[in-house]
């Protein structure tokens, strides 16, 4: 029977799963929290692809004179514990060796690997076992590997500022002209948490070009996204733009044209894809082979329009400023 104390516990695995935001991919996001009657005994979650397990942290965090309570206790994690061997042995086996009673779940886990196993086994070991606490949280928490195992492919967020009636930057005549800026130093810090969040980030050449962005995470902590350029003929590759300067040393990646000459020193710099009529399909799907599995689109709006357009998208950050421009460069529509 599900109690208003575990929609407390399991807030709180998901509040520290969101700590390792942009570092678990290709895993999930997951925390865990061990409760003796109303007190935490133990707590932990996923740091990072390939150490230990939230479960595994939440055991080994109980202090000694706990450990006699842990078999009292009711385990929340906000994923269903693992039942195979990966880089770490199974989960499930260190919840049965540890003899709890009660285990809260917040969603089961779609892997096909998983994908209810652990809880069955649980259950017939005498454990109850409660799912679908903050389930819909859960879920949202890890969309972006929710999608790579159910769709193979990355989850793809579309990020774009325009004007109030309807334009994202004014006609500028050459790079010499600086775009139009729409976003306060509050949201600038926002869309770089965004990047942090993501593992690439994309633009068309002409935004290169025009705008000469680093697309690095300068203004939030930790790592930044590989950029990922649309360059049929590669243009600017090698060219003194900030992108090929990049401070954490990332090359960026170039979509190319299968015709394009491709320097054979720097031959993973490329990718070449067709331009068909499943251009992004492709696109998404060769990035997906590349461990890419969140991707930040951040214009221009060709580029944001042709992700629109296809339908391979998950998600549209707009913001829309109440500055007016008159005329200018449209905003995407969808």
């Amino acid at each position: 029977m599900t109690t208003a104390q575990d929609y407390l516990y399991m807030q709180r695995c998901l509040d520290l799963a969101a700590l390792a935001s942009g570092y678990t991919a290709p895993n999930p996001l997951v925390g865990s929290v061990l409760v003796y009657h109303d007190r935490i005994i133990g707590e932990g979650y996923h740091h990072q692809a390939g150490t230990p397990h939230a479960e595994v942290l939440c055991f080994a965090s109980v202090e000694p004179e706990d450990e006699s309570l842990v078999p009292e206790s009711t385990l929340y994690v906000s994923l269903e514990p693992c039942s195979h061997y990966g880089k770490t042995p199974p989960c499930v086996e260190l919840v049965l060796q540890k003899r709890v009673r009660r285990v809260v779940v917040a969603m089961q886990d779609p892997f096909p690997k998983v994908a209810g196993r652990s809880l069955a086994l649980l259950r017939s070991n005498g454990v109850e076992v409660e799912v679908g606490v903050l389930e819909e949280q859960a879920r949202y928490l890890n969309r972006h590997f929710l999608i790579n195992v159910e769709e193979n492919r990355p989850w793809v967020t579309l990020k774009w500022a325009q004007s109030a009636d309807g334009f994202i930057d004014r006609v500028r005549k050459n790079a010499a002209e600086k775009p139009t800026l729409f976003s306060s130093s509050i949201r600038q810090r926002y869309v770089h948490r965004l990047r942090q969040e993501h593992d690439a980030i994309l633009v068309g050449r002409s935004t290169v070009e025009m705008d000469n962005p680093a697309l690095t995470n300068r203004l939030w902590w930790g790592r930044s996204p590989q950029p990922i350029i649309l360059d049929s003929r590669a243009r600017l590759y090698n060219q003194p733009y900030k992108i090929n300067q990049h401070p954490e040393g990332l090359r960026p990646w170039f979509i190319v044209a299968p015709t394009t000459p491709i320097p054979p020193d720097h031959v993973e710099q490329f990718i070449p894809i067709a331009q068909e009529t499943d251009f992004i399909a492709q696109l998404l799907s060769a990035l997906y082979a590349r461990n890419i599995y969140s991707l930040l689109v951040e214009g221009g709006a060709k580029t944001l329009q042709t992700f629109l357009d296809s339908g391979l998208y998950d998600e549209v950050d707009r913001e829309i400023s109440p500055r007016l421009l008159h005329e200018g460069v449209s905003a995407p529509i969808f």
